[in-house]
């Protein structure tokens, strides 16, 4: 019965421990670019694959986040964020389509 016990108090720690690590690698897997000043910061960012990106548009007006044929957020309104998880590995340059001359590039490992 002891070993039994010790037994599951083992399996219950590592399934804990388990737990904690998904959890931080999750928060780690976290990235953001925020929109201010009619620019991308930062410019260029490298995530690895299945990685989350989060665009903050702190500008008083709408923007996108366009790779064509990649990725596409639609507008952004002012103070609100778009998120974009990328499943296959690449360099995806976009753009602001509301104003072209925001550019900003997406490195995936």
């Amino acid at each position: 019965m002891a070993k039994f016990f010790a037994a599951v108090c083992a399996a219950a720690f590592l399934f804990a421990d388990a737990g904690i690590d998904r959890a931080a690698a999750a928060q780690a897997a976290l990235h953001s670019v925020v929109i201010d000043g009619l620019r991308y910061a930062p410019e260029t960012i490298t995530v690895k694959r299945g990685e989350t990106i989060v665009w903050v548009n702190n500008d008083p007006f709408p923007h996108t986040v366009t790779a064509q044929g990649v990725f596409d957020s639609g507008e952004i309104p002012a103070g609100k964020v778009w998120e974009y998880t990328p499943r296959r590995v690449g360099r995806y340059a976009y753009i602001c389509t509301v104003h072209p001359n925001m550019k900003g590039t997406l490195q995936v490992e």
